[in-house]
């Protein structure tokens, strides 16, 4: 499973990234207007900082500046995934973009019909949306099930599952057991995956014994 980030802090990122463990990134318009920051040059600078996909939302509403905007952002890296909504003009821009070889991230997906949609229409990526169905006392991680499912039944279908609106690590674990291919979080939650009471008492005990040696490896 492929690791994104799901920020446009570009110290976190930074930061994150030296682990070896970020696979890529992802950004839209809230993120960006969080860090203040001007989009085009964030993302060019995210885009030099993560060799993998960093996912760059247009704004319009309408295809022909939907695929305006896309393609402007295709060309600020070759590393740029353009994130465009599952609405009609936004699956009529994903296939324009794809078919002139450019990674697609189809964004706000809340059920398996929206998945296939995308599918079809080329999406690299299909990000559906767990968080915000649990919110509403919906299942999250059964949209997943079922999108992995039907996704595995065709060679064809080439789109991967980009699981997003993570909200703890067990959303990360499930995920991974279900065998989608990404998942995009908040760094906070990154961080937390780190997190064990027996790894810290564990290391805790080893540094008392430790010191009680006396020694030093330098």
């Amino acid at each position: 499973m492929k690791f994104f980030l799901d920020s446009a802090d570009i110290g976190e990122i930074r930061d994150l990234a030296a682990t070896g463990l970020v696979d890529g990134v992802t950004t839209n318009p809230s993120l960006i207007a969080k860090s203040g920051g001007t989009f085009i040059d964030m993302v060019k600078e995210i885009c030099a900082i993560v060799p993998g996909p960093v996912s760059a939302e247009v704004t319009a509403l309408d295809h022909e500046t939907m695929l305006a905007e896309g393609r402007k952002l295709a060309r600020i890296a070759d590393n740029v995934a353009v994130k465009v909504p599952l609405t009609p003009d936004g699956l009529k821009t994903c296939k324009a973009l794809s078919s002139e070889g450019v990674p697609v991230n189809v964004t706000l997906c809340f059920s398996p019909a929206q998945a296939i949609l995308a599918a079809k229409a080329g999406a690299s990526y299909i990000s559906p949306f767990v968080g915000r169905l649990d919110d509403i006392g919906a299942d999250g991680m059964a949209l997943i099930a079922d999108i992995v499912q039907i996704y595995s039944a065709y060679e064809t279908i080439t789109t991967e599952v980009l699981v997003a609106s993570i909200r703890h690590p067990m959303h990360v674990v499930e995920a991974a057991k279900m065998g989608a291919d990404v998942v995009t979080m908040p760094p906070a939650i990154l961080r937390q995956m780190f997190n064990h009471p027996l790894t810290e008492k564990g290391l805790a005990a080893f540094l008392a014994d430790w010191s009680k040696t006396g020694q030093s490896i330098l």
